[in-house]
């Protein structure tokens, strides 16, 4: 682990990611720093206001402060993006591992339901099963993690088909280790590098997708703050008050840039001529 968060600190790109993405976590995290106002009060006396010393970032069409929504709405994109790694990767993890471990008609019938899922265009399958399921950020969780358990599942059931066949996989069969011991311990255990490269990226996907729900009013919902909401909201007047509409498309952007940084450093140490690079360093 210490060798993972050196390697990342010494990346130019995985500098920048961290950098990027610790700012906006903490002011994400302490938003009373900045002096903002409640997200959800309104003051229709400062309607579509220009940045100003009270309102940094302007104010929306019902005259709430954008840098308060911005921040405290970001915890729900964020949240929400973290949430939707999770589910994917766990439930992709397991799937494909068991898949591929397995074989036969379990790993048939696994991979048709993966390739159904793939057949569909990720967030046009969202969209469909998000309003399936009801607006809200609950099934707007649940629709994004089901469009992006199929990339997990199709690289841990490789990486589990590639390592049945090594030797201390057959040993621990010739010892009568049980089958689960022997997935969860051995195989899912030595074929998490390429998922842990992934997951950055995905991260930065969900973030995306996430943002496109709220635009389409089918994640979260008035006057709950989230980035692609606000977006929505406040499209109408991009002409005459760009602010409403620029700062949380900023936020989206500079946070996807950061976790696809992070993705492109994670890549990088677990590439083999790096590893290669340190271990001479270390005999050094």
């Amino acid at each position: 682990m210490k060798d993972f968060v050196y390697h990342i600190s010494h990346h130019t790109s995985g500098r920048i990611g961290m950098f990027l993405l610790g700012t906006i976590i903490f002011f994400i995290a302490f938003p009373f720093l900045t002096g903002t106002r409640f997200p959800d009060q309104i003051d229709l006396r400062a309607l579509l206001q220009s940045p100003t010393w009270s309102h940094p970032l302007g104010t929306d069409l019902f005259g709430r402060d954008i840098l308060a929504r911005l921040l405290y709405g970001g915890r729900r994109t964020l949240l929400i993006g973290i949430s939707v790694l999770s589910i994917a990767f766990v439930s992709g993890v397991i799937i494909g591992t068991v898949a591929g471990f397995k074989g036969g008609w379990v790993d048939s019938v696994a991979m048709r339901v993966i390739d159904a899922i793939l057949s569909f265009p990720a967030l046009v399958l969202a969209i469909a099963l998000s309003a399936a399921m009801g607006a809200g950020l609950f099934s707007a969780t649940l629709a994004i993690s089901v469009t992006m358990t199929p990339q997990f599942a199709r690289l841990a059931r490789n990486q589990a088909q590639r390592l049945s066949t090594t030797l201390y996989v057959d040993a621990a069969r010739v010892l009568g280790v049980p089958d689960h011991i022997i997935m969860f311990k051995h195989i899912m255990r030595n074929g998490l590098v390429p998922l842990l490269t992934l997951a950055p990226l995905s991260v930065g996907t969900a973030i995306l997708q996430v943002a496109s729900l709220g635009f389409l009013g089918l994640g979260a919902q008035p006057p709950a703050a989230e980035w692609g909401a606000d977006i929505a909201m406040n499209f109408d007047y991009v002409r005459v008050a760009p602010w409403t509409v620029f700062s949380m498309g900023g936020a989206i952007v500079l946070t996807v840039l950061a976790f696809n940084l992070l993705a492109d450093a994670t890549s990088s140490y677990f590439t083999p001529e790096q590893r290669i690079s340190r271990e001479v360093n270390k005999l050094w």
